[in-house]
């Protein structure tokens, strides 16, 4: 008894005109931004503070500018009021 096998090697497949390519698709992550509350008050050390070119102290805190009031000495979130307050000017 003999037994032939015979098979088809790559070089007899006949190629399909149609190539079929797999494509990695991306995804795109989008994280959401946690927004840290913005302190309007701070108390820091006087040493730890910067001095302005018109003598007034104030302290830079992630990107914001905080200025000493003289009058209880913390420190206060800049707002546009301050510059004409009193209490914002060294004594």
């Amino acid at each position: 008894m003999c037994v032939v096998a015979i098979g088809c090697s790559k070089k007899h497949q006949p190629q399909t005109e149609t190539s079929t390519v797999k494509t990695e698709e991306k995804k795109v992550v989008v994280k959401k931004v946690v927004k840290i509350p913005v302190s309007k008050v701070i108390t820091v050390d006087d040493r730890a503070a910067k001095k302005s070119a018109d003598g007034r102290l104030y302290y830079d805190l992630e990107g914001r500018r905080y200025w000493r009031n003289y009058d209880d000495g913390k420190y206060y979130l800049y707002n546009k009021n301050m510059y004409n307050n009193p209490a914002f000017k060294p004594h």
